[in-house]
């Protein structure tokens, strides 16, 4: 039997939700930070299962491997992967499906927990605080700003829509058509629309055209009672800039699902400030979602063993 690795199971579930019968399976549930100690794990490793892009597989570490023949990302798009260095060293590569609703879901809590600061108005209750000390704002009558229109961002667009909100975007290839398609006006510019928005909610893939899309000046345009969510990737956000305006009540806080570095260090501001509503990426963790990862990330293994991959990520 070949050996398998799962990579950043951080719940333990991987090994329950599939049948791993064809394989020697060991699940790892903490995040490997060096190197060294990931090719010590894995250097007798035939197959390795990574999940999303915890883990980077660069061109060095694929060099670093030489058992390694199959490698499975769950998800169909993993950018922290070398694809052209796997196929370099003749590792098949694969994904699984996934589903888009699970992050629209979570898009929605944060909306929702940030203006209506659950957070602190729960925290209160469970710790004998004041009864009601925050004033909620509205979302009924108000702007929805959406950074990309794709299969979260439309359907982030019908929810808000639910709530009488009024639902511009805006993407460089965004048309008129598409977005009216959906009952989405076209803002006329990036800048328009972060002006003229009480919410922004970023829906964009990572690339070289979006990372630090929204950086200093951007967060300028945004008015001081708006808030900015993110469960897309860290990247397309200035950090640093983003840090500095919620510090200084620029705008009036920040949802945020994902960070440049994951886990976030324990003594990073975005863990303190009080105008944050941040969890630790579980845009697309759920049951239906692991089930289908875990699931299809068997099948790819089935495949391989017999000849004929199927989901190849070119």
């Amino acid at each position: 039997m070949l050996r398998c690795a799962v990579l950043d199971d951080y719940q333990g579930v991987a090994l329950g939700l599939a049948d791993w019968s064809r394989v020697r399976a060991t699940s790892f549930r903490e995040r490997f930070t060096d190197q060294d100690d990931l090719v010590a794990a894995l250097g007798d490793h035939e197959i390795v299962v990574a999940m999303r892009e915890r883990t980077p597989f660069p061109a060095e570490l694929f060099e670093r491997l030489p058992n390694l023949r199959l490698l499975v990302s769950t998800g169909m798009r993993n950018a922290a992967i070398d694809l052209a260095a796997a196929r370099a060293r003749g590792v098949t590569v694969c994904g699984t499906g996934s589903t888009s609703t699970p992050p629209v879901e979570l898009t929605w809590a944060l909306i929702l927990g940030l203006v209506r600061n659950l957070v602190p108005e729960a925290t209160a209750m469970r710790t004998g605080g004041p009864w009601q000390s925050t004033l909620g704002a509205d979302l009924h009558g108000r702007t929805l700003g959406l950074l990309g229109l794709g299969k979260i961002g439309t359907r982030t667009a019908e929810i808000g829509q639910a709530f009488g909100m009024d639902v511009v975007a805006w993407s460089e290839n965004l048309t008129k058509e598409r977005a009216a398609a959906h009952g989405v006006r076209l803002a006329p510019s990036k800048d328009a629309l972060l002006s003229g928005s009480d919410i922004v909610s970023v829906h964009l893939v990572l690339s070289d055209r979006t990372r630090g899309l929204i950086g200093e000046r951007e967060l300028s345009l945004m008015r001081p009672t708006a808030y900015l969510v993110n469960t897309s990737r860290a990247a397309i956000v200035d950090q640093a800039a983003l840090v500095s305006a919620l510090r200084a009540g620029r705008i009036a806080g920040a949802g945020l699902d994902v960070f440049e570095v994951e886990p976030l260090p324990a003594d990073h501001e975005l863990r303190t400030l009080p105008n944050v509503l941040a969890t630790p990426h579980l845009g697309y963790v759920t049951e239906l979602n692991y089930e289908t990862y875990f699931r299809e990330a068997v099948e790819d293994i089935d495949a391989f063993l017999a000849g004929s991959p199927i989901r190849l990520l070119t």
